[in-house]
């Protein structure tokens, strides 16, 4: 890729280019992972200098700390949209609405959701607290969900609740592996998992 100097860099740099960048450093980290993505191969992607990066993150951490924080970011904002939409409804439709939210986030934002999947590790940096913090606010809007439905009595018979948020969880980040768009439906998909754990 042309490489942007002068006038035309700082063009981009003035014209959303911290969006920008991040969008380009997620679709690498999702396709290379933390360890392969380079500042380098971010700002080719990019058409700026390497040391323009600088203008608006101080480290490739803080660039992939960005990138998986909105990742968690976009998804936990749908479900708490849907979940705010259906608040009288009753609770299978809820379980249906927050399940559909997170597929259609997860796969509409899926260089930023699947980064965040992917990229768990900053080698060999500590996980940000800000990343910690995110990612446990979005657990806590599930366990409340599924304390809810425990509540109204509509979870199968021997389900612990923290097991069936983890299963949740880790069944719907899972899709990103299969989930091909034409190809499956998210409100039907949202309502055969939510029937298989409230029936």
């Amino acid at each position: 890729m042309t490489v942007v100097t002068g006038r035309a860099e700082r063009a981009v740099l003035e014209g959303g280019a911290r969006r920008l960048i991040l969008d380009h450093a997620a679709r690498l980290l999702r396709s290379n992972g933390y360890h392969q993505t380079s500042l380098r191969e971010i700002a080719e992607a990019v058409g700026i200098r390497k040391a323009s990066l600088y203008h608006h993150f101080r480290s490739k951490e803080e660039i992939v700390e960005a990138v998986v924080n909105d990742g968690v970011g976009f998804v936990h904002d749908a479900v708490r949209a849907a979940l705010d939409a259906t608040g009288k409804a009753d609770m299978r439709r809820r379980l249906e609405a927050a399940i559909a939210a997170h597929l259609a986030a997860l796969h509409g934002h899926s260089d930023y959701t699947c980064a965040s999947i992917k990229v768990f590790s900053f080698g060999d940096n500590p996980t940000p607290e800000s990343v910690r913090g995110i990612r446990r606010a979005y657990d806590d809007l599930w366990r409340a969900l599924i304390e809810e439905l425990a509540g109204a009595g509509v979870l199968a018979p021997g389900i612990a609740p923290e097991r069936l948020r983890l299963f949740l969880l880790g069944a719907m980040n899972g899709s990103v592996d299969w989930y091909r768009e034409g190809r499956f439906d998210i409100a039907q998909l949202a309502g055969e998992l939510a029937a298989l754990v409230a029936p």
